[in-house]
C-alpha cells in the first residue's frame, strides 16, 4: 500500500554552482533563461545594463506520515530514478520530465504533485523498499537535509512501562537497524520482530502522552528526532498489530510476553481498554501476582483491548464541530461523540463497510527561511462508509490522521494475511508482507484509495 509522502510546498534557494537562474537587469525587468557554457544566460537580454545572475534552486521539502522527511531538489530525485530504473526496469511509476527553460507557476505546482504521486507510487512494491538503492538514498537525503554526520549516538528507546533503555546505534541506522538493536538487547528473537514498531511518542502534561506516528523501516530515528524536536517527542517500542487475537503468536516467547503486558497495563490504566468493573477486579488480582499469561488471555475479553486510542478530536457527524474520540482496532473504528447537548453516542464502523479513505491538508505553508517541521495542525481523515444500502463520507479533523491512516490500512493488511491462510486458492498481493498470498476472489476486499491531498 502507498505510504503517506507529500510535497505540500516547495522552496527556492540561491546558489552559486549551478542550476536554473533568474537574470535581474534593475528594477523592475526580469529575464529567466538556462544557464550557457560562459555562465550567461541564452537569448538577448532585454537592456544592455550590466545583469546581476542570481542561480535557483527549487528545494522540495518532503514530508513522511505528516513530519518532515527531507528536502530534496529535482535532479537528486531524477538521478535516484535513473538508479531505480536500471535495477527494477520500468515496472517504477512514470517520473515527472525535465523542463529545459524556465517553468511557469502553474508548470512548477504541476511537478509538485507529480513527484508527490511518484513518492507515492514507487513505494508500493515492498521489494523496491528492501532494495539498497531505494534505502541508501533516503538515508543520504535524511542526513543531509538535518546537516546530520554519521557517527557513533546513544538513543533512548522508551518502554510501554515508562522505562527506557539506552542502546548505542550510528546516526545513520535505519528504524529496522535500531529495532534488531533493541530486540537484541531484551532478548526479543528475530522472527518476532515484525509484530513491533518504532514510534514517534509525544510527552504531554500529567504523564500523559499521544502516539503521533510510527517509524517506518527505511527512516532513521535520531534524524526523526530532530524533525520532531518542537513536538517534544521520544521514540518509543510498542505492538504494531490491529487485531489483539495476535497475541496468541508471541505467547511462547518471554520477552514478546513482557512488552505485550507492560502495554497492556498501561493501556488499562489510561483507560485506552475499558474493563467492567469485575474484570478490573480480576486483572489487578493477576497482576499483584504478576501473572502476566492469564492477565494477557483476560484481556482479550476485555472492551477496546488492542486497540489505539486518539487525542480528542473533531468531526462533522452529526453535525459539524462535534467532539470526538476514536479508537481504533480489531477490525473497526469505534468513535465516541459528545453531541451539541452534551450527551455521548458512540458509532462503531466496520472495515469491512469502509470503501476507502483519503487525508487532506487543509491551509497553506508560509515557506520563507524553512517549512515547518510538522502537518499536524491543520488534517483531515475521511472516509466512505457503507450504511442503509447507501455510501456516505464520515469525516474527522486530528492531527493524528497519518497515524490513523497507517492503522486502517494495518487492518486491512491482516485481514487479508488470514484470508489468504484460510484460502489458498487465488492470488492476491498482501504489501506488507512483501510476498503473494492467495484468497478466493469473493472474500476480496473493496479496492481502497490512499490520497494526500493539499486544499486550495
Amino acid at each position: 500500500m502507498k505510504m503517506h509522502f507529500c510535497i505540500p510546498v516547495s522552496q527556492q534557494r540561491l546558489d552559486r554552482l549551478g542550476g536554473r537562474y533568474v537574470v535581474r537587469w534593475g528594477p523592475g525587468s526580469r529575464w529567466a533563461g538556462r544557464r550557457s557554457a560562459t555562465g550567461r544566460g541564452g537569448g538577448s537580454p532585454a537592456r544592455s545594463a550590466h545583469p546581476c545572475v542570481i542561480s535557483v534552486l527549487q528545494l522540495y521539502s518532503v514530508y513522511l506520515d505528516g513530519y518532515l522527511f527531507c528536502r530534496v531538489r529535482y535532479s537528486q530525485l531524477h538521478r535516484w530514478n535513473e538508479q531505480l530504473r536500471r535495477v527494477f526496469g520500468n515496472c517504477l511509476p512514470p517520473f515527472p520530465p525535465k523542463y529545459y527553460l524556465a517553468m511557469t507557476a502553474s508548470m512548477a505546482n504541476e511537478r509538485r504533485d507529480q513527484l508527490e504521486q511518484y513518492l507515492q507510487n514507487v513505494t508500493v512494491d515492498p521489494n523496491m523498499l528492501r532494495s539498497d538503492v531505494f534505502v541508501d538514498f533516503l538515508k543520504l537525503v535524511q542526513l543531509d537535509t538535518f546537516s546530520i554526520t554519521t557517527k557513533t549516538a546513544s538513543l533512548d528507546i522508551f518502554l510501554p512501562d515508562g522505562r527506557n533503555i539506552q542502546v548505542e546505534i550510528l546516526t545513520s541506522d535505519t528504524a529496522e537497524r535500531v529495532l534488531e538493536v533493541v530486540s537484541h538487547k531484551i532478548g526479543l528473537c528475530q522472527e518476532l520482530l515484525g509484530y513491533f514498531g518504532l514510534f514517534l511518542i509525544q510527552c504531554c502534561k500529567e504523564g500523559k502522552f499521544s502516539v503521533m506516528k510510527k517509524l517506518v523501516d527505511f527512516e532513521l530515528p535520531y534524524v526523526s528526532l530532530q524533525s520532531a524536536k518542537v513536538e517534544d517527542c521520544k521514540v518509543g517500542l510498542r505492538k504494531w498489530y490491529m487485531d489483539p487475537s495476535l497475541d496468541s503468536v508471541l505467547m511462547d516467547s518471554a520477552a514478546a510476553v513482557a512488552l505485550i503486558y507492560m502495554q497492556a497495563v498501561q493501556d488499562m490504566e489510561k483507560e485506552w481498554a475499558k474493563p467492567t468493573q469485575v474484570q478490573r477486579q480480576k486483572l489487578e488480582a493477576l497482576q499483584k501476582e504478576d501473572n502476566q499469561t492469564k492477565f494477557l488471555e483476560l484481556s482479550q475479553e476485555v472492551r477496546h483491548y488492542g486497540f489505539l486510542q486518539l487525542d480528542p478530536c473533531t468531526c462533522d457527524y452529526p453535525e459539524p464541530g462535534c467532539r470526538a474520540v476514536l479508537s481504533v482496532g480489531n477490525n473497526e473504528i469505534s468513535c465516541c461523540i459528545t453531541l451539541p447537548g452534551n450527551q455521548t453516542q458512540e458509532i462503531i464502523f466496520q472495515m469491512n463497510r469502509v470503501k476507502c479513505w483519503q487525508v487532506t491538508f487543509l491551509g497553506s505553508l508560509l515557506d520563507m527561511d524553512g517549512p515547518q517541521r510538522t502537518l499536524n495542525q491543520n488534517l483531515e481523515l475521511r472516509f466512505q462508509y457503507s450504511e442503509d444500502s447507501r455510501w456516505q463520507w464520515f469525516v474527522i479533523y486530528t492531527k493524528q490522521a497519518f497515524l490513523l491512516s497507517s492503522c486502517l490500512k494495518k487492518m486491512i493488511s491482516e485481514k487479508m494475511v488470514k484470508l489468504a491462510a484460510e484460502n489458498p486458492e487465488m492470488q492476491i498481493e498482501v504489501p506488507e508482507q512483501g510476498k503473494s498470498k492467495k484468497i478466493p476472489h469473493s472474500t476480496k476486499p473493496e479496492r481502497l484509495l490512499f490520497s494526500t491531498k493539499k486544499q486550495d
